[in-house]
């Protein structure tokens, strides 16, 4: 399983989150989720709002250099499709999070830079297929201390479009979520499959979840805590 570091810090704990900055890229190229991009950007944006975070939001690639990524805490795949950097912005991106800056991806982001190995690594697994539809399941939530999973019920019922990857992450991460495959029609992977889940990538922090599809989910209280939950870990304030 992978590893994650632990909590914060007592100061972190019981004073108020430290000041960060989110990069918020939502390239596509290929399928586009725009509903969802639509509201995903605003939403994040006012959760920096009230949780102490600065937001930029941008699909231009061209911000991608070391010195750009520098002024970070944490990049956001917000619904990327395809092949979305090239190879010197790619760089940049595996020199960022190596060197301990947060990477958080959401939902297609699993469907972006299928040629590029780390970044395979880096989000865990690739997106293989999806039933029709956006179906209501069941998500058994496994870690109720994670920061972006400890508000969670044990069963969360939820609408979304649950992706089928192409492997099973379990062994390089650690995983926070998994459907119960009983609960939807559809499902093509085993019974043991993962839905959102987090790792150290070099000294640095990824997050990702297969949620946030639909542009419901971003009025969705319990999602944005799950969304922040997983950026405040990737930028190492909580």
């Amino acid at each position: 399983m992978g590893c994650v570091s632990g909590g914060a810090s007592t100061q972190q704990a019981n004073g108020p989150t430290p000041r960060f900055d989110v990069l918020v890229y939502s390239q596509t190229n290929g399928f586009r989720h725009r509903p969802a991009i639509a509201a995903g950007v605003p939403a994040i944006q006012q959760l920096g709002q009230r949780h102490n975070f600065d937001v930029v939001a941008t699909e231009d690639s061209t911000v991608f250099t070391t010195a750009n990524l520098a002024d970070y805490e944490v990049v956001i795949f917000l619904n990327t499709t395809g092949d979305v950097l090239n190879a010197t912005q790619q760089t940049a991106l595996e020199r960022y999070v190596e060197g301990g800056g947060g990477w958080v991806g959401v939902h297609s982001a699993a469907d972006t830079e299928y040629e590029w190995p780390w970044y395979g690594e880096l989000v865990g697994a690739y997106f293989k297929s999806h039933p029709p539809g956006t179906p209501e399941a069941t998500i058994l939530v496994s870690d109720r201390v994670f920061p972006a999973t400890r508000h969670l019920p044990a069963r969360w019922q939820k609408v979304d479009e649950w992706y089928d990857y192409q492997t099973n992450p379990r062994d390089s991460v650690h995983v926070l979520m998994a459907l119960d495959v009983d609960s939807y029609e559809g499902n093509t992977m085993t019974h043991d499959h993962p839905i959102a889940w987090a790792h150290e990538v070099g000294n640095g922090r990824a997050f990702y979840t297969g949620l946030g599809y639909t542009d419901a989910s971003y009025t969705d209280p319990l999602f944005l805590q799950h969304l922040l939950g997983g950026l405040q870990w990737a930028a190492g304030v909580v």
